[in-house]
């Protein structure tokens, strides 16, 4: 059974930052991707950044310039160090994978449970 388990949230000033990390557990031949989402109340899932595995990142645009992912390869880790965070990063923050359970088969999308940011203005 593959799991993602998410920590890291909490409640931050204005202008603080977090770092978010989600490991990958279970049985499994390999990950292709690992990234971050959040959600919003109201809001439809935003996507904030990805990392493949051959190291290529690519970021959402209204992150891009704050964020930054990164991930342990050893760990089957995927960190999101999140700076100069405002009142509208409050969201629940979802670490996605796409893993593979045997080699030469597709990948599956994996999601964890989610942690919650707020930044107080």
């Amino acid at each position: 059974q593959v799991r993602l388990v998410e920590s890291g949230g909490g409640l931050v000033q204005a202008g603080g930052s977090l770092r978010l990390s989600c490991a990958a557990s279970g049985s499994f031949a390999s990950i292709s991707a690992m990234g971050w989402y959040r959600q919003a109340p109201g809001n439809p899932r935003e996507f904030l950044a990805m990392m493949v595995s051959g190291g290529a990142s690519n970021y959402g645009e209204s992150v891009k310039e704050r964020f930054t992912i990164s991930r342990d390869y050893a760990k089957d880790t995927v960190y999101l160090q999140m700076n100069r965070l405002q009142p509208e990063d409050t969201a629940v923050y979802f670490c996605y994978a796409d893993i593979r359970a045997r080699r030469g088969r597709p990948g599956s999308d994996f999601w964890g449970q989610g942690t919650q940011v707020t930044v107080s203005s």
